[in-house]
């Protein structure tokens, strides 16, 4: 059992994905259910809602997100592009994060008080349940990455899999087996981010 700050320290993004998981799809599944339900949010509003993609789903994802960035990205600088999301392709699976903005509009209406807060704490949410996913991933060896395609995929992504309008589309991430390990971490100067008075 790794202590909390070891794993934070592991958890890396990992481009070199492989689908050679010993878990089961199960397996994951539970994991990443597990995780998602205890995460923290504002007024426990449980905004974040969580998609897992396996397999043919997985692939036909970044088929979308290939086609659409296909349509926006000059061909001839077009392979680079092609080469990324295949990378993401070959992993085992896919996490989407959404946050249901049906919920934020209810607590808005609810509090009005903190209506212009909710978006935000809304956002955090998706950040602190992302951030614990990928942790719990880390710990058991799995690789994984966090992707931004959501306005360009958003529509295809819900139609695909019909679901709610509400759900807000924030990241991709794609997940799989470690094929090659991420680059040392550079660091900038710990005095630029860390003050302590007192």
């Amino acid at each position: 059992m790794q202590n909390f700050t070891s794993l934070v320290e592991k958890r890396r993004t990992i481009y070199h994905l492989g689908n050679n998981l010993p878990q089961t799809k199960e397996e994951i599944n539970q994991l990443v259910e597990r995780v998602t339900k205890d995460t923290p949010s504002a007024f426990n509003s449980q905004s974040s809602r969580v998609v897992l993609l396996h397999d043919h789903a997985h692939q036909k994802l970044w088929d979308i997100t290939l086609e659409a960035l296909r349509a926006i990205v000059p061909a001839d600088n077009f392979a680079a592009t092609e080469a990324k999301i295949k990378s993401f392709a070959a992993g085992a699976g896919t996490i989407l994060y959404f946050e249901d903005q049906q919920v934020v509009e209810d607590l808005q209406e609810q509090f009005s008080a903190y209506a212009a807060n909710f978006p935000k704490w809304s956002e955090q949410a998706h950040g602190i349940t992302a951030y614990a996913v990928w942790l719990a991933l880390a710990e058991v060896n799995i690789g994984a990455s966090l992707q931004h395609y959501n306005e360009l995929i958003e529509a295809a992504v819900k139609a695909e899999w019909d679901l709610p309008a509400k759900w807000a589309l924030k990241a991709q991430m794609p997940f799989g087996s470690i094929e090659t390990e991420a680059d040392p971490k550079a660091y900038i100067d710990t005095a630029a981010r860390f003050k302590v008075f007192g």
